[in-house]
């Protein structure tokens, strides 16, 4: 069993937390939100459109963020998108129960 570098691999709502993440910090395009994540982990997430696109529409439903559009650094109309308030208390629920999952797993790997 190995690991691999798709969403499709990660724990279900996983990459919602890691766009969320992605875009406190600011307004991001799909291909800024894209970038962002592959930069940040050191190009082990490489998330297609495939999968960003329809996580972004789920967000957008829940309130979580809010897209506007505007022009992108090359020019071309892109949609950006942005935390809402709920999204920030989205992103800090995900983020405490992220941690006690992966804490919950090391405890797991850690027993001999």
């Amino acid at each position: 069993m190995g690991l691999t570098n798709t969403p499709s691999d990660l724990l279900p709502g996983t990459l919602e937390l890691l766009i969320l993440k992605a875009v406190s910090t600011g307004a991001k395009h799909g291909y800024g939100i894209v970038e962002h994540l592959r930069l940040a982990s050191d190009d082990v997430l490489q998330v297609g459109e495939s999968a960003l696109y329809p996580a972004l529409q789920r967000l957008l439903l829940s309130g979580w963020v809010k897209g506007e559009w505007g022009v992108s650094e090359n020019n071309r109309r892109a949609r950006y998108y942005t935390l809402t308030a709920a999204g920030r208390r989205q992103l800090a629920a995900e983020r405490a129960g992220f941690d006690r999952m992966v804490g919950a797993v090391q405890a797991v790997l850690r027993t001999t």
